[in-house]
């Protein structure tokens, strides 16, 4: 055999109705500065409930662990318009600890329903 390739760490996915996700949202006003970076909370409804499924996705990808903060984790738009995850504090601690070398992310809303996918590489 030859050379190993990437080896993945973590798999998750997580889908979000985004009509009862904005309806959460607004009974609880504050929810949005607790789970969003200041960035994050200019978007759409059906784009904060597909990077809130990220967020759910990238926990359960990394076992999901108590003590992460959601805000240690942030969609970010690369230039070419791909989603990319950038992680600090609690987040980026549990990546090291479990060896996460790339962290991949798939965002999607469509019909009323967001889902995200998170695959993280060694």
């Amino acid at each position: 055999m030859g050379a190993a390739g990437p080896v993945i760490v973590g798999v998750g996915i997580d889908v979000v109705d985004v009509e009862r996700f904005g309806a959460t949202l607004d009974r609880t006003p504050r929810l949005r500065e607790r789970l969003f970076t200041p960035a994050e909370r200019t978007r759409q409804l059906a784009s904060l409930a597909a990077r809130f499924a990220a967020k759910e996705a990238l926990a359960k990808a990394l076992g999901a662990p108590s003590g992460l903060q959601w805000q240690d984790a942030e969609v970010m738009t690369a230039a070419d318009g791909r989603p990319w995850l950038a992680v600090r504090g609690t987040v980026a601690e549990r990546c090291t600890a479990q060896g996460v070398a790339t962290l991949h992310v798939s965002l999607s809303h469509d019909a009323g329903i967001a889902s995200a996918v998170v695959v993280l590489e060694a």
